[in-house]
């Protein structure tokens, strides 16, 4: 069934038309309703927010610190000059030790070193007393063999040709070399402590009355010439050709032989198979 038609009026371009917009609001309600709901949401967002935090962080506490007032500021500074002083005498106090310390070692130390001095000195002076007594013995032992030589000399011959053996006991020899063991060996030296080679030959057989030459080379020539093989007591050898030997000593007997060796030996006994002479020549 179709609609019925509704009729259409032609209407004058004067006429009024009804506007389809809605009345406006006054402009104070508008601003209030608008912040109303604004205060609304933002109320409502925090309290959400709020809510949120709560539920998601713990519950902390907040302490207050104390004002930093000058009485503090000065307790404090008072406080680190305390530290500051107590290290300070703690440095001190370990130093003073390690002083006392190390003073105490060096003591120490220099009381052992005089000790040892001590000793040394009293080593010294008892091998000097020693010394001294066996100088002593062997002066004696001298004066005592000059006299014996002396009255010798008197009842020999008055020749003194080496030539020719001069009278003399061969055994006033060896007891004056005895003697001199222990003398020092000093080049030039003529007794009555120091001597060298020939020096040494040349006093013992004065003390029979025997001027022998003063060197080694002129010994060798005096006196007659022996053969090794048959040497004996009293008898020169000499070390290095005839006539230009370099050293002398006296035969003692059994394989032995006494001379100013050197200065490091000084007068000793040695054996003369360690030391084989070149000839030998008898004066008494």
């Amino acid at each position: 069934m179709k609609e019925p038609l509704v009729p259409v009026v032609p209407m004058s371009h004067t006429a009024h038309i009804r506007s389809h917009r809605k009345p406006r609001r006054s402009a104070t309600s508008s601003i209030a309703l608008r912040a109303g709901v604004a205060g609304g949401v933002l109320s409502m967002a925090a309290a959400g927010a709020s809510a949120s935090a709560n539920a998601a962080e713990p519950v902390t506490q907040t302490i207050e610190l104390p004002t930093l007032t000058a009485d503090l500021s000065a307790q404090v500074a008072q406080s680190a000059a305390a530290t500051q002083q107590a290290a300070a005498n703690y440095e001190l106090r370990a130093e003073r030790d390690a002083a006392a310390a190390k003073a105490a070692a060096e003591a120490k130390k220099d009381l052992v070193e005089a000790k040892k001095k001590a000793e040394a000195k009293k080593k010294a002076a008892e091998a000097a007393r020693k010394a001294a007594a066996e100088r002593a013995a062997r002066n004696a032992e001298r004066a005592t063999l000059t006299a014996s030589a002396s009255s010798a000399s008197t009842s020999a011959s008055a020749s003194t040709s080496v030539s020719a053996p001069a009278s003399g006991s061969v055994a006033t020899v060896i007891a004056f070399l005895k003697a001199q063991v222990g003398d020092a060996y000093v080049m030039g030296a003529t007794g009555p402590n120091a001597w060298d080679c020939s020096s040494l030959v040349q006093a013992a057989y004065k003390q029979v009355g025997v001027d022998l030459p003063r060197v080694s080379q002129d010994q060798s020539m005096a006196g007659t010439d022996v053969p090794l093989s048959d040497i004996q007591v009293g008898d020169i050898l000499y070390w290095g050709g005839k006539g230009s030997a370099y050293h002398v000593g006296v035969y003692i007997g059994d394989g032995q032989y006494l001379d100013a060796a050197n200065p490091s030996k000084g007068v000793v006994i040695q054996d003369l198979s360690g030391y084989p002479a070149s000839g030998a020549v008898r004066v008494l």
